[in-house]
């Protein structure tokens, strides 16, 4: 979508829907075609933001070539981008001092583990962490994970670049380019707790979980008292 197409109006739009279901009430259908109304603006929305984060002008070019612990030895960062000229790497919160991965980044990694050879197609896609690299291949055999890339960020350096200054032990999502030569940082994820609305957890948009996406479309929503688990009983 382009900014100078000419678009109907959503409501419009909504009117064209044909759906209808056993028993619904025709309060429930007013309601939800003025919903699907606001469905299609959202829709237009995130195109309009993915089209603006495309146009970004040329980031600034990376320092230095980085060094990481892969699971098959020692990589420079530029090695990192194999055939591709777009590399996305998600910092997950995995840090030496912590017994176990956060379970928040955990989740949206196993699912991530299944679309890594979707996403491959198109760009490149690695994880990195704080942790010895043996522990990451520790936990990638215990979890299942099967197609993830996993990278050690031994001295910390690349992390305290593009994650925490302070080398926190906090995720991150950064995007780099290999245009020309030149290996640029592109787009990272920069709404922090402070730019939280009132009584919700922070997060990007769109939400990079498609748990969440999932538990939006219901009644339940997210919440505010559940949130993932590295392991789940049975009762």
């Amino acid at each position: 979508m382009t900014t100078h197409q000419q678009l109907k109006p959503a409501s419009d739009m909504a009117k064209m829907n044909g759906v209808r279901f056993p028993n619904e009430s025709g309060e429930y259908r007013r309601a939800r075609d003025t919903l699907l109304a606001e469905e299609i603006e959202l829709r237009r929305h995130i195109e309009r933001v993915a089209e603006q984060r495309r146009a970004l002008p040329p980031g600034g070019v990376v320092p230095k070539d980085y060094r990481f612990e892969g699971e098959n030895g020692v990589v420079d960062f530029s090695d990192l981008f194999g055939d591709k000229q777009t590399l996305a790497t998600y910092s997950y919160m995995y840090g030496p001092k912590r017994e176990q991965p956060c379970p928040m980044c955990s989740s949206l990694m196993s699912a991530w583990d299944g679309e890594a050879l979707d996403v491959g197609q198109r760009i490149a896609l690695v994880m990195i962490a704080r942790s010895p690299i043996e522990r990451l291949i520790a936990f990638k055999k215990q979890r299942g994970w099967r197609h993830l890339r996993l990278y050690s960020d031994v001295s910390g350096n690349y992390t305290r670049d593009y994650v925490s200054a302070d080398d926190a032990d906090v995720p991150a999502f950064n995007v780099f380019t290999r245009r020309d030569g030149s290996i640029r940082h592109f787009w990272s994820g920069e709404m922090g707790s402070e730019m939280a609305d009132p009584g919700q957890d922070p997060r990007g948009a769109p939400d990079l979980m498609p748990l969440w996406t999932i538990l939006d479309s219901t009644p339940e929503g997210r919440g505010s008292d559940w949130y993932p688990k590295l392991n789940y009983t049975k009762s």
